[in-house]
């Protein structure tokens, strides 16, 4: 009898002993794993992060537009999940560019006396807000010698107005094209090859729709004025006589002039244009492109969904990074519009040099 006994303590002592020893084992297995895991989960996160941040744009705190294509070596600025082709993005640019190398530089006085013929003047546009289509390529050199401000200033205006309106038209008649498109079922080839055309030159390769309507629209014309007077002295720079730059654009890789206090062999050079017009084409396909100024378009869209004007006092405030000075920039750009009055510019119509543009006025 103690026998038996015996026997079944022992079974039941090997058992207790084995079930405890196959718990250990899996405490011991769980253990492991949880510390494995908790001890690789910041490697494997440093390592998705390394992996994002090598993609992701640097934000740009200076006047580098354009450099996502013509300096190789700031890749860095674009969007991480698109890829630009600068043959794509500026070949209008480019071609414009080319197409006027034969451009003729009037002086002061010939350009003065084509204003009077054609009675085009600053007083009759603030009232009427009709513009004569006169587009000049390039400044004239004494410009700098009109010693009256003001004179100077709306010299300065007269030349520059008409280019910006052009290209705001430009971007209104592809605007209204755009929205007869989403607005049918059914598109033609030709319809397609158009937007195929537009999402390369706005730098969108994954063909969103929404995309392209935020970043194809305008540039308001008192905001574009106040960056070329502070980006050119009015029309006196180095940069505006020499190289037709108005807006300050930047280069590595491209043609340009070098700022004086630069060296040599290094830094940025200022884009060079053989006409105004391709210096206000790059500067608005450049913040309406470029990443850094993603949040001036957003605004902008916003306005135009709640039916406002583009303003350019709160558009401004999103220029801040356009130049190495920042807010002090937007106070710059804010007190140039207010002083000179440029918003009576901002519903300014382009009289038509075609049938197509009639539909603009």
């Amino acid at each position: 009898m103690k026998k038996i006994l015996g026997n079944k303590k022992n079974k039941v002592l090997e058992t207790i002993h084995n079930n405890n020893l196959g718990s250990i084992v899996r405490i011991f297995l769980s253990s492991f794993i949880l510390i494995f895991i908790f001890y690789s989960l910041p490697l494997i996160v440093n390592f998705t992060n390394d992996n994002i941040l090598n993609t992701k744009e640097f934000r740009n705190n200076s006047k580098k537009v354009l450099v996502y294509t013509l300096d190789k070596k700031n890749n860095r600025s674009l969007d991480s999940n698109e890829e630009f082709d600068e043959r794509d993005l500026l070949v209008d640019i480019y071609s414009l560019n080319e197409k006027e190398t034969d451009a003729v530089r009037l002086d002061a006085s010939t350009i003065k006396q084509l204003y009077e013929d054609t009675d085009y003047k600053l007083d009759d546009i603030r009232k009427n807000k009709l513009v004569k289509p006169v587009a000049l390529d390039s400044f004239p050199r004494e410009i700098k010698m009109i010693e009256n401000t003001k004179k100077r200033k709306e010299f300065f205006i007269q030349i520059v107005l008409p280019l910006i309106l052009q290209e705001n038209n430009n971007i209104r008649l592809d605007r209204k094209r755009l929205f007869s498109i989403i607005n049918k079922s059914n598109n033609t080839d030709l319809e397609k090859k158009w937007l195929d055309k537009k999402y390369k030159q706005y730098g969108i390769p994954s063909k969103d729709l929404s995309t392209l309507k935020i970043r194809m629209d305008e540039i308001p014309v008192s905001l574009a004025l106040a960056q070329a007077a502070k980006e050119t002295g009015w029309g006196t720079s180095r940069f505006a006589q020499e190289g037709n730059a108005l807006f300050g654009q930047w280069t590595w890789s491209g043609e340009g002039l070098k700022p004086k206090q630069a060296d040599e062999n290094e830094g940025h050079k200022v884009m060079k244009f053989n006409v105004l017009q391709a210096s206000v084409r790059a500067y608005q396909r450049n913040l309406n492109t470029h990443k850094t100024y993603r949040e001036f378009r957003l605004v902008r869209a916003q306005l135009r969904d709640e039916g406002q004007p583009l303003d350019s006092i709160i558009l401004a405030q999103f220029l801040d990074e356009y130049a190495e000075t920042g807010q002090e920039y937007v106070k710059i750009l804010r007190k140039i519009i207010d002083q000179n009055n440029l918003k009576d510019f901002d519903n300014a119509k382009l009289l038509p040099s075609s049938m197509e543009l009639e539909s603009l006025i």
